[in-house]
């Protein structure tokens, strides 16, 4: 793919069968126009953060090589969630059908309305960062350092993670 960008996407979903939303979702990337899938993690779970008394994530991370714009590539994102079935909520961190953020574009720093990459708290999160780190051990993140440094930062103060897939 010439003039192709490497690029990430979080995966995670805790309603409708995780398991299989988040398997549908790494297939739908690798279907992008312009866009290979080079990578998929393993299926994590992990405890939800932020709102209580909801189910478990089930979380995993897609490398894609991509031909399309960071801006074009969140619509696909989006457009993915819907077909899935996510709908607005306006609940932050709630339960969810399906969430696809992109973490990383290349190692462009970029800041616009609906799009911040590196994506915002990923460099803190041990269920972005272990799946980001199984496929991608070598990658930074931009102003934070390599992913491995901040995996080792985050164990033990996270919440474990548990491969189900």
């Amino acid at each position: 793919m010439m003039g192709a960008v490497g690029a990430f996407v979080g995966i995670g979903s805790n309603l409708a069968n995780p398991i299989s939303q988040v398997r549908c979702a790494i297939q739908a990337l690798g279907d992008l126009p312009g866009t290979q899938l080079s990578a998929a993690s393993s299926l994590y779970i992990s405890a939800p953060e932020g709102v209580s008394g909801q189910p478990d994530f089930v979380n995993a991370v897609a490398a894609l090589r991509t031909e399309l714009e960071a801006i074009k590539l969140l619509g696909h994102l989006q457009s993915i969630e819907r077909r899935q079935g996510r709908r607005p909520s306006g609940e932050r961190w709630g339960p969810r059908i399906l969430d696809l953020d992109l973490l990383l574009y290349g190692q462009s720093e970029l800041r616009s309305d609906g799009l911040q990459v590196p994506h915002p708290r990923m460099h803190e999160r041990a269920f972005v960062l272990v799946p980001l780190a199984e496929i991608a051990p070598a990658v930074s993140i931009p102003g934070h350092g390599p992913v491995k440094a901040l995996v080792d930062k985050t164990a033990g103060r996270a919440p474990e993670l548990r491969v189900v897939a």
